[in-house]
């Protein structure tokens, strides 16, 4: 107990859970939402650029995987940047990827032009996520959960705010012109905003997490095992995920209830997954990321068993709500677990690591179950396959929360 406190005293200049940890955490959640926008222009614009370009849909929709391959991979490859060299370091370059990025993107005259600049965009918006989740968690001991999974929600805030902006400016201006003005605007305040985060933190370069509190969850296995386990669980926990997010449109034009109906339930999903965020964060610093996680896959389970047995549409929007307030703090729940059992040091790393995995498993999910649609010519089996890899997940959860008791049980 007299560890961490030692550590603390040893950087006077910054106390966890104080003022200026929250005002952090302000500045965090607002480069989130603004640099958290490149997952979310290219589904703006894909039917422009796809008439454009006189190509198909499916030839278009390769620059939004590309935006998920590079968001994925950018996370491990940032997260490193942020453990050797500090976040202000990594966010500089991210935000000089990101600019760069849309400036080429409204330059492309080709679609194989679009579509590999969009996998820079990806990278350069992953560090809004899983770094920046793991830098969060350094500011924070007695509200860690909530500050992760504020941070997190900067992803859903864009997925609120940017599409009709950007759909207003492509009917005003242009698609190119739009990701032009994006790329401008993104640089000037991300640019801006970095810097009064770099000053409350005291002008902190490298290593910022070097006073962070040492891990409180003692496992009995290796941290590559646990981060190998937890990317098992990610990526069975997204696919199951990725039915209903990727698909609700499509299966509600099926039903007859229209796409418009579908884009409602899948909006009504981001907003309420913003709440079950923050809720789960609350949840997390009172029983621990471990179980957050547990109860968040049961509740994710059970909204997409009520999917099978119902598809009227007033219920498919009360599930569709409830799939949000369930699934909303699942993700964010490996960055709390991360930091609770492995070192400060490394953590933005294995953060990364994991949220790759299950930027993985929501692609994959994505294109199994329309798959699995294509041969049976029903969503049913595809909600069945989203249970079995779901029940993997709580496997692999229940599982490590066994080894903990134990481990805690012989400790004592």
């Amino acid at each position: 107990m007299h560890g961490p406190a030692t550590r603390f005293e040893e950087a006077p200049h910054f106390v966890p859970d104080s003022r200026q940890a929250w005002a952090r955490l302000v500045l965090a959640l607002v480069i989130g939402s603004i640099g958290g926008a490149g997952m979310w222009t290219v589904v703006v614009v894909l039917p422009t650029v796809q008439a454009e370009f006189a190509a198909s849909r499916g030839a278009v929709s390769l620059a939004y995987t590309l935006t998920m391959f590079g968001f994925g991979l950018g996370g491990v490859i940032v997260g490193r940047i942020t453990d050797r060299f500090g976040i202000v370091t990594a966010m500089a370059l991210s935000i000089a990827c990101t600019a760069v990025a849309y400036l080429l993107a409204g330059a492309s005259v080709t679609l194989w032009q679009f579509q590999a600049v969009y996998f820079l965009v990806g990278l350069g918006s992953s560090v809004t996520f899983a770094p920046l989740m793991a830098e969060a968690s350094h500011w924070f001991v007695r509200y860690r959960g909530l500050a992760v999974t504020i941070v997190a929600s900067g992803n859903y805030v864009a997925g609120t705010i940017w599409p009709p902006l950007v759909n207003w400016g492509v009917q005003q201006i242009g698609w190119r012109a739009s990701h032009v003005a994006l790329g401008i605007f993104s640089a000037v305040t991300m640019s801006a905003l970095l810097l009064l985060l770099r000053a409350r933190m005291g002008g902190a370069g490298a290593q910022d997490h070097a006073h962070a509190a040492p891990p409180q969850l003692a496992l009995p296995i290796s941290t590559n095992a646990l981060t190998v386990l937890l990317s098992v669980a990610a990526i069975a926990c997204c696919v199951a995920m990725a039915m209903p997010q990727v698909h609700i449109v499509a299966y509600c034009g099926d039903l007859g209830y229209g796409v418009a109906a579908g884009a409602q339930m899948l909006s009504l999903m981001m907003a309420l997954g913003i709440l079950s965020r923050i809720g789960s964060g609350f949840l997390a610093d009172r029983v621990g990321g471990m179980r957050t996680l547990l109860i968040g896959s049961l509740a994710q389970g059970f909204a997409l068993l009520f999917y099978l047995f119902f598809d009227g549409l007033t219920s498919l929007y009360l599930i569709s709500g409830m799939f949000g307030l369930f699934q909303g703090g699942i993700v964010p729940s490996y960055a709390i677990i991360v930091r609770e059992a492995m070192p400060a040091r490394e953590a933005a790393t294995r953060v990364g690591i994991v949220i790759f995995a299950s930027v993985f498993g929501m692609s994959f999910g994505g294109w199994v179950s329309g798959v699995i649609f294509d041969a049976t010519g029903s969503y049913a089996a595809a909600f069945a396959n989203g249970l079995g890899w779901n029940a993997l997940n709580l496997a692999i959860v229940v599982t490590l929360l066994i080894l903990a008791r134990r481990q805690h049980s012989l400790a004592a």
